[in-house]
């Protein structure tokens, strides 16, 4: 063979070689596993981490930027007097099970959603509707008792997305949705299973075919499965102390990012030695934020000293307020009658953060004459249980990641057990302000209250630490709102 006819052979070998398709497969790690598949009727954060934007949609949805755009309302009008506000929904879209999506469908959800029997957990974001009117199938009429200038932010969150009469009844175990992304499989303890919808009414939007979330509580657990490439990303990896030697690895990316997490040590208010603010005062004065942010998070976060997103325009600085002082906290427990000690509890979810805040409290309080009992506590079934409903606790850790839910602290029966009733009026008054800048003037004096008060020990805002593949693209580096919303991710190669 010439040297000619060489060339052309082996170029046109080249030339036949397919070329190399990217992935459409995902496999994303999560600490915690749902107990169940539908937002819209139990409180847990796992269960809007897997579902929504990915199996359910709202009317409006919170992008990466926490700005609100449209989703299934293509478009929107309010009246001058901030009571009415008219929808114009999508066409075509259609439920994961065939079924049409039209104005009964949000009718359906939103009266589900604030019927007096409903388990939703944030009840309060209908509770201003007066009435809502479906003239024609595209169109949604939404009559408000009183103005909510929260109420378009509010119906991004997963406790409004939009679920059918045909199949709410079971969206907790096979939920159905106009998502994205239809429902596979569930194997319990390990994994949920997503398929793309081919029928989705933004299909060009999506490029992955299959998506699996994985769960893995362990924090070295986790770390070896991005190693090994048994998952391809975790949004919220559990070890801080590790996240800097994937910052150094080419084949990741490592991000860290904000959420809005307010992670907090809640306090039983109306039980003693918490029905006193100046044992809480105490206990607030024996903690020293940046250490325990250091020893918890490897430095990641950011001190809080009220309940407010330091994200949130709104946010003022309290951390002063009530200040590291371990002899301030000596006396206020000594004038409170407990000069000789105290002994009390914590139930400490099995969270990383959660578990290594928890011991460093407990050092903490020893040194001011508190001994403080760690009960490893099971998150979400147990804690639920006995924490948020039954209020069968002393102290215990959480973080709240809800974006502006300041309001819990103004609940009825709230698992805080807090009562002040100026708080309650003024988070009242904020929900009905239209005006920002009036109503953020009033959450600044709700976060002073919150601050003075005391009613649980306000620690830090929990880090959004994310490590996935180098490859991938589209992942949310910041939480305005707690999703793991993989519509716009993809492989590039």
């Amino acid at each position: 063979m010439t040297k000619r006819l060489l060339t052309a052979a082996l170029l046109l070998s080249v030339s036949v070689i397919p070329a190399f398709a990217a992935k459409t497969s995902l496999v994303v790690g999560m600490p915690i596993e749902p107990p169940g598949l539908d937002p819209t009727v139990a409180a847990p954060v796992a269960i809007r981490e897997v579902t929504l934007a990915n199996l359910y949609e709202g009317l409006v949805r919170i992008d990466r930027t926490g700005k609100v755009q449209p989703l299934l309302a293509k478009s929107w009008e309010v009246s001058p007097d901030g009571l009415t506000y008219t929808f114009r929904l999508q066409e075509g879209v259609k439920f994961h099970d065939g079924t049409t999506f039209d104005s009964a469908d949000v009718k359906f959800a939103f009266d589900r959603a604030r019927d007096p029997k409903s388990t939703n957990a944030q009840k309060q974001i209908f509770a201003p509707i007066e009435s809502i009117e479906t003239p024609d199938p595209q169109t949604v009429v939404i009559k408000l008792k009183n103005p909510s200038g929260n109420f378009l932010t509010y119906l991004g969150w997963g406790d409004a997305v939009i679920v059918a009469p045909e199949t709410a009844a079971t969206n907790a175990s096979n939920p159905v949705g106009t998502g994205p992304f239809k429902f596979k499989t569930w194997t319990r303890g390990d994994r949920v299973e997503l398929t793309k919808n081919p029928d989705y009414w933004q299909k060009d939007k999506v490029k992955l075919e299959n998506v699996t979330f994985r769960f893995i509580s362990d924090a070295q657990a986790q770390v070896a499965a991005l190693r090994a490439g048994d998952v391809d990303a975790f949004p919220n990896l559990g070890a801080p102390e590790l996240f800097a030697e994937f910052q150094k690895d080419n084949r990741f990316k490592a991000v860290a990012g904000n959420t809005e997490g307010e992670t907090v040590a809640g306090m039983n208010n109306t039980k003693k030695p918490f029905d006193d603010v100046r044992v809480r005062r105490a206990l607030m004065h024996a903690i020293d934020r940046k250490t325990l942010i250091e020893g918890a998070y490897s430095g990641f976060g950011t001190p809080i000293g009220s309940f407010f997103s330091p994200n949130h325009p709104a946010y003022v600085d309290m951390t002063g307020a009530v200040p590291y002082d371990p002899a301030k906290a000596k006396a206020l427990l000594k004038e409170a009658g407990y000069g000789d000690g105290l002994s009390i509890t914590i139930k400490a979810p099995q969270m990383a953060y959660a578990s290594r805040s928890a011991e460093l409290i407990a050092a903490m309080l020893s040194e001011v004459g508190v001994e403080l009992k760690i009960i490893p506590t099971e998150f979400p079934a147990k804690w639920i249980e006995e924490v948020f409903k039954n209020k069968d606790y002393d102290v215990t850790i959480v973080s709240h990641t809800e974006p502006l839910d300041i309001d819990i602290f103004a609940r009825d029966n709230y698992y805080f057990n807090y009562k002040n009733d100026k708080f309650k009026q003024l988070i009242a008054d904020a929900a009905k302000t239209t005006d920002e800048k009036a109503r953020f003037a009033k959450y600044a004096e709700a976060q002073k209250i919150l601050a003075e008060d005391v009613p649980a020990l306000f620690l830090f805002q929990l880090p959004k630490l994310g490590v996935w593949n180098a490859k991938l693209q589209g992942l949310w580096e910041n939480s305005p709102i707690p999703v793991n919303d993989v519509t716009e991710v993809s492989w590039t190669e």
